[in-house]
């Protein structure tokens, strides 16, 4: 019998697909092996997630099984985030009963690794990271009847927000809109109007290889759960709005997992819980080794109703109307816009921005807080349509482009799900036009891109927060936008006293809100007990508060060292991204990725077999694993013919469709 190969060129590849009928229909990016007419997707996935908590400190195994059911050698790639503050710290290869543990390395030694051993028909594994928050495993040689397991380790500290701690586990990458221009001024309604395009940063490229006579099969619950929480103090209120949860108490915590065992990745995973014990407003956690001394140091603000807080108020209530936010988002987003206006207060003032490929005005400048101009703004909100794609960049400008009222607190609101790709540009332009403003984001969707709206709040000394895209979504937007905080201890600064410090992160304290809590890391040189002294403006006044410090030794919190380290690359990663000294801080990145073996931009995981498990002779084909599309995202806001994938880089496609066409001429050649 002749074995006939079928190549997908990528300039064709939306077309010819043609979806199994196992493959459920929110199942996006799909990427499908055709042999002799038939067709099955190709490879699957199954992830493990592991999750154990002690108080505000969460350590997290992600475990992702790779299986090959074609009958050729394939490459794997999988796009998948991560938290944006998960300090990620090891990774495990298992191939049968062989397990590796992967070095860090240099980004660019790590491929060369992975490479080498692709070619030896080795298996191996290579972690990138292409932002904070997205993530893609590569696998070589993927072998029929042989899977391969990788576990990710990475340690965290759990936010506390508005009372509670939040754990954010990520289980989808949304898609990113790609703007062709890098700066984008405001544009009138009549202007000509970009002819940009939704993309998904991750774009899929190459043809398939498949092997015969194999069906296809596809598990759409692929991810299960595995936690225990444990800890000193009592433990209350814990659960998921986002999931559904078996919850069992043990005699020193509990355990939980997903109610059905195993759910799509279409969504991602929000755990909260309230800490017992008193209310504290300062505590430290310090551990020294060879690498010396390092501390953290936690402040939560005093108890002042946010009442006491008169200043008057510019809310610019920026919203994105892409086409992204169409259906429930949209929904959401009008809700909360309805119930923020109406509880403006007298003495403050207001403007609407909406944005989708131009930036539009509900009114040129701020406007006072009448029950005239309120009731016609909730009007305009209300006739706001979604469509389009996301130029926020054009209405960051437009929101800071008028002067404020005298004796006002600008307070700009963002309402977005995120999904652009041009984070870097945005958190220019905000360091920029940011002067004392403060930004409050707001994520509309149940997988935002937390990594931007979290960086936003960050530089603008504000908050951000989130709401999931379900039946209860209103009702929660119009919570926290009838609740727009003012900050209650402001322009924070700590004197450390006698105790040397250095990078400390963050390197600008933002305001702190009332039941939210702020953690500061630092490098020292000291031992046993030191006095430091926050300062700060409560109601406009000098406020300060003495703080106790013990610094222990190799006793001390083992993982505080990964935390601190994590943090400055971040700070790092902000740096380069607003392009401040990006050669120096690159360079300082690449440092503690290998002196503390970290993932980061710089570094990468990887893992080689010492066995050679591909002896066929034949390479292995690049295989893109699928992926869901995101829970209340529209098909609008995803390509035609696919809707994901796990092709990390946008700018690469016309790369890609060179090798396609590249690759389907060899192989014609090698027939003839």
């Amino acid at each position: 019998m002749r074995l006939f190969l079928v190549f997908l060129p990528l300039l064709t590849f939306a077309s010819a697909i043609t979806t199994h009928a196992a493959t459920p229909e929110d199942l996006a990016g799909q990427v499908v092996a055709k042999v002799a007419g038939a067709s099955y997707v190709l490879p699957l996935l199954d992830s493990r997630v592991s999750v154990n908590i002690e108080g505000d400190m969460a350590t997290v195994e992600v475990t992702q099984r790779f299986v090959n059911e074609a009958r050729v050698p394939v490459e794997a790639e999988y796009l998948f985030p991560l938290n944006q503050t998960a300090a990620v710290y090891g990774m495990e290869m298992r191939v049968g009963d062989e397990i590796i543990q992967a070095v860090i390395r240099e980004k660019e030694k790590a491929e060369a690794e992975f490479d080498r051993a692709a070619r030896d028909g080795k298996a191996a594994a290579l972690l990138t990271q292409h932002r904070p928050n997205m993530f893609t495993q590569r696998i070589a040689n993927l072998m029929p009847g042989l899977p391969i397991e990788v576990t990710l380790r990475y340690v965290q500290m759990v936010p506390k927000l508005d009372g509670q701690h939040e754990l954010v586990i990520p289980l989808i990458v949304g898609p990113r809109y790609e703007s062709k221009a890098l700066e984008l001024v405001e544009q009138d309604e009549d202007a000509p109007k970009p002819e940009n395009t939704w993309t998904v940063s991750e774009v899929p490229a190459y043809p398939q290889v498949a092997g015969l006579d194999l069906p296809g099969t596809f598990t759409a619950e692929r991810v299960s759960l595995d936690l225990t929480m444990v800890g000193g103090v009592s433990v209350s209120d814990f659960g998921s709005e986002t999931h559904p949860l078996a919850i069992e108490v043990t005699g020193d915590g509990l355990t939980a997992r997903f109610a059905d065992g195993k759910v799509l990745d279409n969504r991602d995973l929000v755990l909260r819980y309230t800490l017992g014990g008193d209310g504290i407003e300062a505590a430290s956690l310090s551990h020294t080794d060879a690498r010396g001394g390092f501390v953290s140091l936690m402040v939560e603000p005093p108890a002042i109703p946010d009442e006491a807080t008169v200043t008057p108020r510019e809310l610019v209530f920026v919203l994105d109307t892409s086409g992204s936010m169409a259906g429930l988002p949209m929904n959401a987003s009008k809700r909360f816009m309805d119930a923020a206006l109406k509880s403006l207060r007298p003495n403050d003032y207001f403007r609407i921005i909406p944005f989708a490929n131009y930036t539009q005005r509900f009114s040129h400048l701020s406007m006072r807080a009448t029950a005239r101009n309120i009731r016609n703004g909730r009007a305009y909100v209300q006739s706001l349509t979604a469509g389009g794609g996301t130029e926020i960049d054009g209405a960051i400008q437009t929101a800071f482009a008028t002067s404020q009222p005298l004796d006002t607190l600008r307070i700009v609101v963002f309402l977005s799900d995120g999904y652009i790709g041009n984070e870097a540009q945005v958190l220019r332009t905000i360091r920029q036009r940011i002067g004392q403003a403060r930004i409050y984001a707001f994520g509309i969707g149940n997988s935002v891109n937390r990594y931007l709206l979290d960086a936003m709040a960050d530089e603008g000394r504000g908050y951000a927060r989130y709401v999931g895209v379900d039946e209860e979504a209103s009702e929660v937007a119009e919570t926290l936008a009838a609740d727009l905080k003012s900050p209650i201890l402001t322009d924070i600064s700590i004197d450390w006293g006698g105790l040397e410090v250095r990078d400390l992160t963050p390197s600008r304290l933002p305001d702190l809100f009332a039941g939210n809590s702020l953690r500061v890391y630092a490098r020292h040189n000291g031992t046993g007990e030191a006095e430091v002294t926050l300062k700060g403006l409560v109601q406009g006044r000098q406020a300060e508060m003495p703080v106790k410090l013990t610094l222990t030794g190799t006793q001390g919190e083992a993982a505080l060292p990964l935390i601190w380290a994590r943090n400055r690359i971040a700070a790092l990663t902000r740096q380069v991204a607003v392009g401040e000294q990006p050669d120096a801080a690159n360079k300082e990145i690449t440092k503690l990725g290998l002196e503390f073996s970290l993932q980061t931009q710089n570094t990468s995981f990887v893992a080689v077999s010492k066995q050679v498990v591909n002896t066929s002779g034949q390479s292995a084909t690049l295989a893109k694993v699928p992926l869901p599309m995101v829970s209340g995202v529209q098909k609008t806001a995803y390509p035609t013919g696919f809707a994901g994938s796990s092709s990390p880089e946008p700018q690469a496609i016309l790369g890609f469709a060179l090798i396609a066409a590249m690759t389907l001429l060899g192989f014609r050649r090698r027939l003839a």
